[in-house]
């Protein structure tokens, strides 16, 4: 899995005029799935979502609190063009990227996990057209990945409801 976090004052999709999922200060998260993800993943990334350090602490200091701490919300929206590689040619080829059988049930399961933790979690619409409006907060962008380039996992650290 691979996540694009984003540190927002707020955020909401919209698919045509409908919104969809909305939140207020939190985290915006772009989220790409691989082929062979699954809940080890899943499990990983959630508890480093929930755990990351982003947000001003109640002295003044930055990167201090976790969303969690924050009480901010969590706006998910699956983005299968984190998996687009360029690297040949310049049309994107999607390869890695999971198939939507076998990457809607890991987007899920991220969702529910991250609900489970205690989040206030928004989604978008998986396989829809969406426009996504938000005010970054920094900014700050951090980039997630659950694995190496070579498919190995580490999933030693981190994880949400183990």
């Amino acid at each position: 899995m691979r996540a694009v976090v984003q540190r927002v004052r707020s955020a909401r999709v919209l698919v045509g005029e409908r919104i969809v999922g909305a939140i207020g200060p939190g985290l915006l998260v772009f989220l790409g799935i691989r082929r062979g993800d699954g809940e080890a993943d899943a499990r990983w990334l959630a508890g480093r979502i929930r755990d990351l350090r982003l947000f001003r602490g109640p002295d003044g200091r930055d990167m201090d609190r976790s969303v969690a701490e924050t009480g901010g919300g969590v706006l998910v929206v699956s983005q299968f063009t984190l998996y687009g590689d360029v690297r040949r040619g310049r049309r994107p080829s999607f390869d890695e990227a999971a198939p939507a059988g076998e990457a809607r049930p890991c987007y899920e399961r991220l969702v529910h996990l991250l609900r489970d933790a205690g989040l206030a979690v928004s989604t978008g619409e998986f396989q829809a057209t969406m426009q996504v409006e938000l005010v970054n907060d920094g900014p700050v962008t951090i980039l997630l990945e659950t694995s190496s380039a070579d498919g190995a996992a580490d999933h030693s650290t981190t994880e949400v409801g183990a």
